[in-house]
């Protein structure tokens, strides 16, 4: 594939010189340490965790959100990594607080219908399609995803949507799964962020991607930001 990242990110509108790797202005400085923590998870690399954790802690990133971000990490990048990644969490927070929403069967009915709103709102019009290439792929899938992702976890208190969907891109980009991160993408602009946010974000993980997924993690989002979707 010709062409750098950067000579792309001029040819897309993206420049370069309106961020770096450590943030933007588009992004407060507490998002991009929860952003380099998410993209982290992915990695299963406690040193860098460990370091990215301790650079959130100074910036004063509310613990409740590194605690969400890492619950959200299960679905993103599976339990193996989100273990890891707790378990360094552990070593440099400490003991959890009994702040978090508790995980309670009982309430299904509220997780399902908290679950669609949430769902919805990430991916707006394609809402109703999505669900429908669920049940295609499994008949148990839908419930999966709209209860047990969104409801459970997704739109649980401590941590907005708009911080969730920029960390589920992190960690997305990382794991190469372009079909979900062109999704997300449209759910990152669906739940509040700016192109500008979106931009950000990207400029602040592309350090960890390989020069040929990076350059690809840009010509998705060219996609997305050029048509607008």
């Amino acid at each position: 594939m010709e062409g750098s990242c950067d000579e792309k990110m001029g040819e897309w509108g993206v420049g370069s010189g309106t961020m770096s790797a450590r943030g933007s202005a588009a992004l407060e400085p507490q998002t991009v340490a929860l952003v380099r923590i998410a993209a982290a998870t992915a990695t299963g690399d406690e040193a860098v965790l460990r370091e990215r954790m301790i650079a959130a802690r100074a910036l004063q990133v509310p613990a409740v959100w590194v605690e969400e971000l890492l619950l959200q990490s299960f679905l993103n990048v599976g339990y193996p990594l989100a273990l890891v990644a707790f378990g360094v969490w552990r070593a440099v927070e400490g003991a959890p607080q009994e702040t978090g929403e508790r995980v309670s069967h009982a309430e299904w009915q509220r997780w399902l219908e908290r679950g669609e709103e949430a769902c919805a709102g990430v991916y707006g019009r394609t809402y109703h399609k999505l669900l429908l290439n669920l049940r295609a792929l499994h008949p148990a899938i839908e419930t999966l995803v709209v209860v047990d992702a969104y409801g459970k976890i997704l739109a649980r208190p401590g941590l907005d949507a708009k911080r969730r969907e920029l960390c589920t891109l992190a960690a997305i980009a990382m794991l190469g799964a372009e079909r979900q991160f062109h999704a997300h993408l449209r759910g990152a602009l669906n739940t509040g962020s700016t192109r500008e946010d979106i931009d950000a974000v990207l400029a602040v993980i592309e350090a960890d991607l390989r020069p040929d997924r990076a350059l690809r993690v840009w010509e998705l989002w060219a996609d997305v930001r050029e048509r607008k979707l």
